[in-house]
């Protein structure tokens, strides 16, 4: 409907004043129904340009409303000059017809149709398991992705990692010591070295396969490489259990192989914009809007992050996606702006880049932060937190909130049954629609007719067949703002208008015509339910 309204309003726009140059019109739905289905702010937004009052201009607008389609029943200035709209039991209807011949795929859009779009997410370096730090931007990404393919995008799934450096070393030589210890030899730990009992375990897999074979410091390279190995499959089966999985795996080692690093390094010193100081390389990043320019090469040769990101994110648009996407933790919030200049810098389109940057996660039980687990160390492990509630509520938890607002985990919110628990509570709504629809099949046969909608007149009815029909637009407007916790607030919207619906309006006991036509408009709420669960990754049970 948003977009019939916005040619319509174009429409009497041209009529009223046929070179204008047309602005962007927003449509919104009200707060208060009593407003309407669907209001427009665009005569306050033309003000200025038509040098009128905007009550004056939202009467002109809705004064050259088509309302012959008989989708639109009326056409109202409030305020200081919105425009609100209410829709036809016919539109209504017709809309609701469609939703039902749709079938599984109602909801889809095709608002980002041949569009190829990569999603980085995830992009933990091998040094140990997935933890709870990890949990928000693997499950924020995955579902960014989803509804990025409900909207008709072609989308790969990449994880970034980097398996060289300071951090693999230290992890190697973590595995080496805790080998040696098990052979009986006293060693002492690396300092900063990984102590999770995870470490133990890799090198105790390397112990029954090599024996003693191993104790001279050459085999170092053997430790690295069952660590990786043993670290990466224990993250795969992590995200395999919280419905993810990834299409392709980038080594940033790749980078230096291939010659893009050089490449960067190149590309900035033509267009002057690197130097030399104090040993170290810098980035004129001040050409870019920053208060001070920024290492890219330390003074002991060691690059920073930034460069080989600006040579990857280089190295993703020559791959020909026309959007990607990286998901990244607030702690890349002063840095990351860095690598889009360096993407610009070297003559690529950066408006190609799009970040959705999160705030961190608490997690609480009783009240207190959630004591964590001896076994792996000094953190939460996703898989623990999983045991403790479950892959469904994790998933959930995490997408509840905004990206952008902190998060507090509530394990014993998490951990609630019934409907109290926001997650249980739209599963119980597609649950209890098939339990209704069982004992529908039991008691009528409708034998394939079409249902008479328009015997749905009741305000539950109406109300239910509103928040069904806004899907479309959720599923769209979710994909362009990459905010999931928009999708679940709309579900929740509509499991409310389902329960009223059930609790105001029977089927059991209706004459056909009714039940037939409740009974199908229960049919389209439980696909919506379980595409819009879907997309969040989740599970629609038929039974609870």
């Amino acid at each position: 409907m948003q977009e019939y309204l916005k040619k319509q309003i174009e429409k009497a726009l041209r009529q009223i004043q046929p070179d204008l140059d047309m602005p962007e019109i927003t449509i919104e739905k009200p707060r208060s129904p009593d407003h309407g289905d669907a209001a427009t702010n665009v005569a306050l937004t033309l003000a200025r340009t038509l040098k009128n009052n905007p009550r004056t201009i939202a009467q002109e607008i809705a004064d050259h409303i088509d309302l012959s389609s008989g989708y639109i029943t009326s056409v109202e200035v409030a305020g200081p000059g919105f425009i609100n709209f209410r829709f036809s039991d016919t539109w209504l209807t017709d809309r609701l017809a469609e939703a039902r011949h749709s079938g599984v795929s109602f909801g889809r859009s095709r608002i980002f149709e041949n569009q190829s779009i990569q999603v980085e997410f995830v992009s933990a370096n091998p040094t140990g398991p997935l933890t709870v730090g990890h949990g928000r931007n693997a499950v924020l990404g995955d579902t960014v992705a989803r509804v990025l393919e409900w909207a008709g995008a072609r989308v790969e799934r990449e994880y970034y990692f980097n398996n060289a450096g300071r951090q693999m070393r230290v992890l190697s030589e973590s595995v080496r010591t805790r080998y040696l210890q098990a052979l009986g030899h006293d060693v002492s730990f690396p300092e900063g070295g990984y102590e999770g009992a995870y470490i133990s375990e890799i090198a105790e897999n390397v112990r029954r396969k090599h024996g003693d074979e191993l104790l001279g410091e050459e085999h170092i390279p053997v430790f690295r490489e069952a660590a990786e190995n043993g670290i990466f499959e224990d993250i795969k089966r992590t995200l395999e259990r919280m419905n993810i999985s990834m299409d392709s795996f980038f080594n940033e080692n790749t980078l230096y192989e291939d010659g893009s690093i050089d490449k960067v390094i190149t590309l900035l010193r033509e267009n002057d914009l690197i130097y030399e100081t104090d040993g170290a390389t810098w980035f004129k990043t001040t050409r870019f809007g920053k208060d001070k320019d920024t290492v890219l090469i330390k003074s002991s040769g060691e690059p920073t992050y930034r460069l080989p990101d600006i040579a990857y994110h280089i190295n993703k648009l020559e791959r020909g996606f026309d959007l990607v996407i990286d998901i990244f933790g607030a702690d890349h919030i002063a840095t990351y702006p860095d690598v889009i200049s360096g993407v610009k810098a070297c003559g690529l389109d950066s408006k190609k880049i799009d970040v959705v940057v999160y705030q961190f996660v608490t997690i609480v039980k009783d009240g207190k932060p959630f004591k964590m687990s001896t076994r792996k160390a000094n953190f939460v492990t996703l898989d623990e937190l999983m045991d403790e509630v479950g892959a469904d509520v994790t998933r959930f938890f995490f997408l509840m909130r905004a990206p952008g607002t902190h998060l507090e985990f509530d394990i014993n919110e998490a951990k609630q049954a019934g409907e109290k628990n926001p997650v249980f509570y739209l599963q119980y709504a597609h649950a209890r629609i098939q339990s209704i629809m069982r004992k529908v099949r039991e008691n009528y046969d409708f034998n394939g007719t079409e249902p008479d909608f328009r015997m749905l007149t009741h305000d539950s009815e109406t109300t239910l067949i509103k928040r069904i029909l806004e899907f479309q637009e959720i599923i769209e407007l979710t994909a362009t703002s990459r905010e999931p916790h928009k999708l679940i607030n709309y579900l929740n919207d509509l499991a409310t208008a389902f329960h009223k619906f059930y609790h105001d309006c029977r089927i059991l006991g209706e004459m056909d015509d009714l039940a037939f036509a409740r009974s199908e408009l229960l049919t389209v709420t439980a696909r919506v339910l379980a595409n819009g669960l879907g997309i969040l990754g989740i599970t629609a049970p038929d039974r609870m």
